[in-house]
């Protein structure tokens, strides 16, 4: 009987074994992660999780006992500790041996963190990326206590939304000139400035951070402009990594992640590779995304190509993130962007529409969930109205699907 292996406790994990099993795959399963507890949501640590609105079970993508009732092995708090492609062997803590003849890696990322020769070992120092980290980030939050949070992208952003709604002095800092200005126009970057300071948010752009201060515990920071402040504690916010250390000293090529080609076939013969930590062929190079759709797709594609299949990966990205009451939808990439349009819709509704001449390439709709699909479509389609007819308010966007 065959044995696939995937390791991993993620969103790509708990999708790829799934399709295994939905698409007729009679062979043995193990599932390896990391973490004591089945495959959960990330995205909705740093927001409802972290709010107390969401119960740790809401967060298992699927209940322990459908693996179970799947015959699927789920072997929890268990850490894969290396790989030998040639034997199609994985070692797992304890040195115990498993003989694989498919070996999918969805190991995720991790949080860029901070140095310890600037403070970033000290207690109060918080990274926001997994379950135990919101568990012990959530007593912290508690009404008129000092936060300072360290990076101005979408993790950081919404950990001081969620700080500010329970009543907490936030301070953020963002070396850049602006927030989000890694992966978002000016435009969407005022609006979620404008909105941060809407709640009291302190944002300070192009200020980096010289080092925390504190015994064992943070208690302060210095800044790079010579201020400094006191802070109860400090959430970091500055970037993931892809998870690669396994397939590094397995001698898989890695690229900006796992290096696959576009089935998702490693370097190493009957090893594959999706998810965050992967990276894959895209528009003549090569991208990683970061997001659960692009999780759930490419981790299909995988289990489909593990048993037979020859499908290629057409990333479709699209991306959200929840701040306060303003609930953000991304649609395309808007990396090579020259023009942005601004499209107002009712109430509270924006959109930032990115174009590269006559292309469009991607979407940030604010609070206006009817535009994005439409634009969403727009862009799997290969469609570009022009930029008049987007921001007429006379024009029907359905209408412009059958254009």
């Amino acid at each position: 009987m065959a044995h696939f292996i995937v390791v991993g406790g993620g969103q790509a994990a708990a999708s790829l074994v799934a399709r295994l099993r939905s698409d007729g795959f009679d062979g043995a399963i193990t599932l390896v992660c990391a973490e004591p507890v089945p495959p959960y949501q990330r995205p909705p640590l740093s927001k409802a999780y972290l709010l107390g609105e969401m119960e740790q079970a809401r967060l298992y993508l699927r209940p322990e006992a459908w693996y179970v009732e799947n015959d699927i092995t789920l072997r929890l708090g268990t850490r894969c500790v290396g790989i030998d492609p040639e034997a199609r062997t994985v070692m797992l803590q304890g040195e115990e041996l498993l003989s694989y003849d498919e070996l999918a890696l969805t190991t995720g990322s991790h949080p860029r963190l901070l140095p310890a020769a600037i403070g970033g070992d000290l207690e109060g120092v918080h990274a926001m990326r997994d379950l135990r980290d919101a568990d012990t980030l959530a007593p912290q939050m508690r009404p008129g206590r000092r936060l300072l949070v360290i990076g101005g992208g979408y993790i950081g952003l919404e950990a001081a939304a969620v700080a500010a709604k329970k009543g907490l002095q936030v301070t953020l800092i963002e070396m850049a000139d602006r927030i989000l200005q890694r992966v978002a126009c000016p435009e969407t970057s005022a609006f979620f400035r404008d909105l941060h300071r809407a709640h009291g948010v302190d944002i300070r752009e192009g200020l980096g951070l010289t080092r925390l201060t504190g015994t064992d515990h943070v208690s302060g920071a210095e800044l790079s402009d010579g201020s400094t402040l006191e802070v109860d504690f400090a959430v970091v916010g500055i970037g993931i990594a892809p998870a690669t250390i396994l397939a590094d000293s397995a001698g898989i090529v890695c690229d900006n992640g796992i290096a696959t080609d576009a089935q998702g076939r490693t370097s190493a013969p009957h090893v594959w590779a999706a998810g965050d930590c992967a990276s894959f062929p895209h528009g003549g190079g090569r991208i990683r995304l970061e997001s659960v759709g692009n999780a759930i797709d490419q981790a299909e594609i995988v289990a489909r190509n593990m048993m037979g299949g020859d499908l290629a990966y057409d990333a479709r990205p699209w991306f959200w993130s929840d701040q306060y009451e303003c609930k953000l939808q991304i649609a395309g990439l808007n990396t090579g962007y020259d023009t942005v349009h601004v499209k107002r819709g009712e109430g509270a509704a924006v959109s930032h529409w990115y174009y590269r001449g006559d292309q469009l390439l991607a979407v940030d709709a604010m609070n206006d969930a009817r535009t994005y699909m439409v634009a969403k479509r727009l862009i799997e389609m290969g469609k570009s109205p022009a930029p008049s007819v987007v921001l007429d308010p006379e024009t029907n966007m359905k209408a412009l699907l059958k254009a």
